[in-house]
């Protein structure tokens, strides 16, 4: 295709908006964006284009003309990005296509919905031909749109990049768009360029200031003293079947950012004995602000959590620690379906062993919850700079309080089936607060300040008095109580930190884990946290005892780090590998329906059928077969909605021009699917199938649901 075709590096100078061709397109066309299977919807940047600037010629007189607000070089293609404003636009291209200074001049593209998604249009077309096609016949197709062949498709059969010509008679997209038309055609994509974004990044309002979740270096922030999380949303931003429980004094249920469909499950107040935890005091705004470093809401606004996706389970606990309180509190979190408890609380004794009656209430939680896989529960360490289980000469504590030999232990923190979080700092050091010992399970980050700790006799009292040096490193910002209630007036506030920081974070972790894999075991989930960790390193004395505890032993463990500081990329690729081969069943449970309904054209409702299961036993294996007929398979999209947990995606956008689909979604095929597992069969399982753009339509002919039992 390649050897007699001579290229251009011109761009026709200028496409037309409108189109003589062999093929009359509607209008609406050449607003669709072939891409990846999937017609896209796109809109007229208002307010900026894009030229080519002609070879030795510069731009400063044409931008001078126009009045550009910005000028923006797009140097891979050698375009130029052109703002001005919005009701000059067409004029001024107008004025920039009669201009000897470029070669080209086009539209900026936004995808509809989706205005920071910017498209630039390139003169390069990728087109697929149908197996049987010859190659004197996709030269002639190819000369009869004005394209010119530049390369084959590495590793693609019938495939070839094209360049448009002087003789193309209209832009990439509705070249596109014409070309899918003929049957001949199985692709036909324009090369556009987007601005790149390597990682997820959200776009809520505060998310610049969340520098522990990701951060591209500043000041007080050392390299990669984040957990990475951006890396960890390509795989997985959370979902709703992931209950993340955050135990503490109580939570504002009315923070923005705890709303949300499904958001809020289960909540409970152990104090009043309601369910309605929400602050009693002035003094109640810890578990606000814990809570939103775990699943604050991706709403476009305020902050975000590490796992945003992820239900939310708000506990207030009485305040107390006693054998009915922390039954209470286990038992409702392993009754009402918590995958992970965060606990950013400990016991104000300094030697603190667990009761039996305790120690059996975390093991239950740990073995039984999450229907035998165990809920994964997570401890702070701690904040007074003293080991979780180890002897201090403490001195210097007012009215000696503690002085001498003192034996510390904080029996939650190492409990064998608990996850204890230690802290780091924005630049990767122990902070000065931070408990530490041979029980640290992990460390993240969080602010630095003095070493406290509340005791009965005192109150709670800075224990640093021969702490000279500044404790360098940045504070955490996170949710606080709405209005002027609250660590500051505001929904939000800049001054958190503590281990009881660094506990939800972990919290977050673990739910994204368990999202990417419901498989997961609590004590997998352990297993993982510790073997995916940034074995960061402080070789310097912290401040208060001179000790040297931040390297790691031939197990590779440290004192101050645990396992070292969490990340939550390399957790959650871990558990995703770890997924689990398919179950055995003894009995398979099928049931179908096979009333066929329409399918509504652009329409974000689309068509819903259901199925009734009766089984109440537990589920082992899924599979969804369906039939489908639609004029364009590219349009659709299918989830089903199971009776418990949140929807799976079976079926994306990403079928072209197919017209009929018969297949079978499994657990190999669809691991999502792995959510649907251990849940009860019984309930009305419902699938939808939505038509998301205009001009084509079809029918839901059949399907049917297979649920594999032990």
């Amino acid at each position: 295709m390649t050897g007699n075709v001579r290229s251009s590096d011109a761009f026709p100078d200028p496409w037309p908006d409108s189109v003589e061709t062999e093929l009359t397109l509607p209008v609406s066309e050449g607003m669709i964006l072939q891409r990846g299977g999937e017609e896209l919807i796109l809109e007229k940047v208002p307010d900026r284009f894009t030229v080519r600037p002609t070879a030795n010629r510069t731009l400063d007189h044409l931008t001078q003309q126009v009045g550009a607000v910005a000028v923006n070089p797009i140097a891979s293609v050698d375009l130029v990005e052109i703002q001005v404003d919005p009701g000059v636009l067409e004029q001024m291209m107008q004025l920039a296509r009669a201009s000897g200074d470029v070669s080209f001049a086009s539209h900026v593209y936004q995808l509809k919905g989706s205005p920071n998604a910017w498209f630039y249009l390139t003169d390069q077309l990728t087109v697929q031909f149908a197996k049987q096609i010859k190659p004197e016949t996709a030269r002639a197709i190819a000369q009869s749109f004005g394209l010119q062949a530049i390369q084959a498709v590495e590793g693609v059969s019938q495939a070839f990049v094209f360049r448009l010509s002087g003789q193309s008679p209209a832009n990439p997209i509705k070249l596109a768009n014409q070309l899918m038309r003929r049957p001949e055609i199985l692709t036909a994509e324009p090369n556009i360029v987007t601005r790149t974004q390597p990682l997820y990044r959200p776009r809520d309002s505060e998310y610049g200031k969340q520098w522990y979740l990701n951060h591209a270096g500043g000041a007080d922030l050392t390299a990669n003293s984040h957990i990475s999380a951006e890396a960890a949303w390509d795989i997985t931003r959370g979902v709703r079947s992931v209950v993340v429980a955050v135990a503490d004094d109580a939570i504002d249920l009315n923070h923005p950012d705890f709303q949300g469909k499904g958001k809020i499950v289960a909540p409970r107040d152990l104090k009043d004995q309601d369910f309605l935890p929400m602050p009693g005091s002035t003094q109640e705004n810890h578990g606000t602000a814990c809570a939103g470093l775990a699943i604050a809401e991706e709403n476009g606004n305020g902050m975000v959590g590490v796992a945003p996706g992820c239900a939310f389970m708000p506990i207030r606990t009485s305040g107390f620690v006693d054998d009915r309180a922390i039954e209470q509190l286990f038992g409702w979190a392993i009754e009402k379906g918590a995958s992970v408890i965060s606990c950013s609380w400990g016991p104000s004794e300094v030697y603190f062993p667990l009761p039996l009656r305790q120690r059996a209430a975390l093991t239950r939680a740990a073995t039984q919850g999450r229907n035998g896989k165990g809920c994964v529960i997570i401890f702070a360490a701690g904040n007074a700079n003293r080991p979780v289980n180890g002897s201090v000469n403490e001195q210097g504590w007012p009215n000696n309080v503690l002085r001498g030999p003192t034996n510390w232990l904080n029996g939650f923190a190492v409990h064998p089936d608990v996850i204890t979080v230690a802290a780091s700092t924005s630049l990767n050091q122990k902070a000065a607060y931070s408990n530490w010992g041979t029980d640290i399970s992990v460390a993240a980050p969080s602010n630095n300040s003095l070493p406290g700790m509340w005791l009965q006799q005192t109150g709670y009292t800075n224990t640093a008095p021969t702490i000279r040096d500044s404790l360098r490193g940045r504070s955490v910002f996170t949710s606080d109580r709405v209005g002027a209630a609250g660590y500051e007036s505001g929904n939000y506030t800049a001054g958190f930190g503590g281990t009881s920081s660094a506990c939800p974070l972990v919290a977050g972790v673990a739910a994204l884990m368990l999202s990417a894999n419901p498989d997961l075991t609590a004590r997998e989930v352990k297993q993982i946290l510790q073997e995916t960790t940034d074995k960061i390193v402080d070789s310097t004395p912290e401040p208060q005892f001179g000790l040297r505890k931040g390297t790691y032993d031939a197990k590779g463990h440290s004192q101050w780090f645990g396992y070292g500081k969490v990340n939550a990329a390399r957790a959650v690729q871990a558990a995703q590998q770890r997924l689990a081969a398919v179950p055995r069943v003894s009995q398979w449970v099928r049931q179908q329906n096979t009333a066929a309904i329409a399918i509504p054209d652009d329409n974000p409702r689309g068509a819903v059928s259901s199925i009734q299961i009766t089984n109440t036993s537990q589920i082992r294996d899924i599979q969804i077969s369906l039939d489908i007929n639609h004029s364009y398979l590219g349009d659709i999209e299918v989830v089903l909605m199971p009776p418990r947990g949140t929807t799976v995606l079976l079926q994306s956008r990403t079928l072209g021009r197919r017209t009929r689909l018969q297949t079978t979604y499994s657990l190999q095929t669809t691991p999502a699917l792995r959510q649907c597992l251990n849940q009860a069969a019984n309930g009305n399982w419902r699938l939808q199938v939505t038509d998301y753009a205009p001009l084509n339509t079809g029918t839901l002919t059949q399907w049917q649901l297979s649920i594999g039992i032990s």
